[in-house]
């Protein structure tokens, strides 16, 4: 609340423009009689928005998109209400109020656990014997790998997952571990947790 003037922020996970939109018009049915839902949003494929929503030119909307960025968000929306209280607050205000309310939010974010780290990952599958089993893990871990499952049938099928680039140490041990033996199918990269 500045000055009677109450901003609600409100951040959400989307994974494209038009579910960011479908957010945007979510919050602005639920908020009907607000005076302005200004909306940012940050997409992992570069692409960003920001709206002012009727504020001052440069007052609420890019504010809100440079603390997203600040916060290393990507995939996200976040649109604040702003309820209009009677006084104006300036330029300087407006930035600091819609500044605060979307901090708020990501802190509050953080806070909960809600923030999930995501990075670019490469999805590596490997078959071997099983007597070779134990020593593959160990390489595998080694090398940073995470254990995303394993298939025991008449072989051991692993699947692995390295952040993007971890993959070709992995793959190099590998091929001198079996001696050109190997069975390793690399996977394309994907923007996932890890």
């Amino acid at each position: 609340m500045d000055r009677k003037s109450r901003f609600i922020a409100q951040l959400v996970h989307v994974e494209s423009e038009e579910e960011a939109s479908a957010h945007q018009a979510a919050v602005r049915a639920k908020h009907y009689d607000a005076r302005h839902n200004v909306p940012a949003w940050i997409l992992v494929d570069g692409r960003e928005r920001a709206s002012d929503d009727g504020e001052p030119q440069r007052t609420s909307g890019l504010p809100t998109l440079e603390v997203l960025r600040g916060a290393g968000l990507k995939n996200v929306c976040c649109v604040t209400t702003r309820y209009f209280g009677g006084t104006l607050l300036g330029p300087g205000g407006l930035v600091r109020a819609y500044t605060a309310a979307a901090q708020a939010v990501v802190e509050n974010a953080r806070a909960e656990g809600l923030l999930v780290e995501m990075t670019s990952v490469v999805p590596v599958e490997v078959r071997v014997a099983y007597p070779q089993y134990e020593q593959v893990l160990h390489v595998a871990q080694n090398a940073g790998a995470h254990v995303a499952g394993t298939d025991f049938t008449d072989s051991v099928l692993m699947h692995l997952v390295f952040r993007a680039g971890e993959e070709a140490a992995f793959t190099a041990a590998m091929t001198e571990l079996m001696a050109g033996r190997e069975n390793v199918e690399v996977g394309n990269a994907r923007f996932a947790e890890f």
